[in-house]
């Protein structure tokens, strides 16, 4: 099973892109979101769900976690496959069909080509406990960041803030911008205080 592939993008349409790494180009079946968010750039990492089939080998790519997340959870619903689910995540956008399921929206849900009133219903009903854990990867920051981030916290606390408003907004602002040192990360904090 792969993760992701990291590589140049040979091409790129709003169902596909081919994706060229270590001189393999992968044919990668793709959203209207996953492609609004590539469209602009020459390199990127896509992360990836396999579908092996008795008559193909296919994969499905997403711009970010959550994308692909809310992909698996919707293949996972009985009449809803691989095809119907990338249709959905080209309809609207993730954000949108989560909420739509969270909030029991079978409107939204039928609206979307493909989608009858009874599969919206059962993907509510499948989903709705599912998809409210999903949380968003790109708040996970990386080790190094996550130290320069406990260094912040661990000066901020002993100036005096309380641990939970700050550990939340050194969060925020470490999504804006991630090349942060401590003694920056801090003073950052201090003007958003």
């Amino acid at each position: 099973m792969f993760e992701y592939i990291n590589g140049e993008i040979k091409d790129l349409t709003p169902t596909y892109l081919v994706l060229e790494n270590a001189g393999i180009g992968y044919f990668i079946h793709i959203s209207v979101s996953t492609y609004t968010k590539l469209h602009d750039k020459k390199n990127c990492a896509v992360f990836i769900h396999q579908v092996i089939r008795e008559d193909a080998h296919l994969l499905f790519g997403f711009a970010d976690k959550i994308e692909r997340e809310i992909f698996l959870q919707l293949i996972s619903v009985s009449g809803v496959g691989a095809n119907t689910a990338r249709m959905m995540l080209s309809s609207q956008s993730p954000e949108e069909i989560r909420s739509a399921i969270l909030h029991g929206n079978v409107v939204l849900l039928k609206s979307i080509k493909g989608i009858g009133a009874k599969t919206a219903e059962r993907i509510i009903i499948d989903l709705r406990d599912k998809v409210g854990k999903i949380t968003d990867d790109s708040e996970i920051v990386h080790s190094l960041n996550n130290t320069i981030k406990e260094e912040a916290l661990s000066a901020l606390v002993m100036l005096g803030f309380p641990k939970a408003k700050i550990d939340k907004l050194l969060s925020d602002i470490l999504k804006e911008r991630r090349d942060f040192t401590v003694e920056e990360l801090i003073k950052e904090s201090l003007k958003r205080i």
